[in-house]
């Protein structure tokens, strides 16, 4: 059976600074602790985006760090917070495809998990341009015959809450090269901090909550703005065999409290709010 772990959303800062008032660094360790303790028999971790909060080079080498302490093989890719050319600066090319994107393809247990990278410099939504939709689709060519699953930061799909306006944008291309492909089994997302899953045009999609702040399900009808709690924290744990592919989420810090609103300081809104996080300088 395969059997991976996706974390996403780590936000991680420098040594001593707080992210929106929590200790990201501390709650990456309980992850980690977590996975070697529970799940140390995983074949892989993959860490689906936003890995720094604004894209610092000390904020890369904390995870460059941490991460040695897995006893498992670790996938990294980037999300809306992260600086390619900064995290390239500690991680050198060891990510990249052959176009410098931080994505991977991984033939593993019959299955073909595929790693998109779908961040975009100056841009908070999802983007796939050209080049990274004919890699994906000549990556899924090549596994005509076997299960795939994808893993990736940003949501393809409506979740019907704020954080819509910040999806993948063209979503639909994305959708088109996806079922050249005839067993899709996942498509998983980080982004929305938020634990959702559903289909789409007939396609599995699940997102996960990360280790960052979490939000309530603030649907459509319901009053007042969306909440940011403190919990949990929370990874996926994905297991897959020939007849079935399954997502179990992970909660390795068990806290739902409000956050206050001044813990984001004078950003207008948070991206995962809903609305364009402010641009941070250099």
């Amino acid at each position: 059976m395969l059997k991976f772990i996706v974390m996403s959303d780590i936000h991680l800062s420098p040594e001593g600074v707080a992210t929106n008032g929590l200790d990201t660094t501390r709650r990456l360790q309980a992850a980690i602790d977590s996975a070697n303790t529970n799940h140390g028999d995983a074949d892989f971790c993959i860490f689906a985006g936003d890995l720094a909060d604004r894209g610092e080079v000390p904020a890369y080498e904390i995870l460059d760090r941490l991460i040695d302490q897995l006893n498992m093989p670790v996938v990294l890719t980037l999300g809306n917070h992260d600086h390619r050319d900064r995290f390239k600066q500690v991680f050198g090319t060891l990510h990249d495809d052959e176009n410098g994107h931080i994505q991977k393809a991984i033939d593993v247990k019959g299955y073909r998990v595929i790693v998109i990278d779908s961040s975009e410099p100056e841009i908070v939504s999802g983007v796939l341009c050209e080049t990274r939709l004919s890699w994906l689709a000549a990556r899924l060519e090549e596994a005509k015959d076997q299960p795939v699953i994808i893993v990736m930061h940003h949501h393809a799909n409506d979740l019907h809450m704020p954080v819509d306006q910040i999806k993948l944008q063209e979503s639909d291309r994305f959708r088109d090269v996806l079922k050249t492909h005839p067993d899709i089994r996942q498509v998983i997302a980080g982004h929305v901090h938020r634990q959702t899953t559903g289909l789409w045009h007939g396609i599995p999609l699940t997102t996960i909550s990360g280790n960052h702040y979490d939000v309530n399900a603030h649907l459509p009808g319901m009053p007042g703005q969306p909440l940011r709690l403190d919990g949990p924290a929370q990874y996926a744990v994905v297991l897959a065999d020939e007849h079935s592919t399954l997502v179990h989420f992970h909660d390795y810090i068990h806290r739902h409290a409000e956050m206050a609103d001044g813990l984001f300081g004078k950003r207008r809104r948070h991206a995962d709010d809903g609305a364009e996080r402010e641009k941070v300088a250099g």
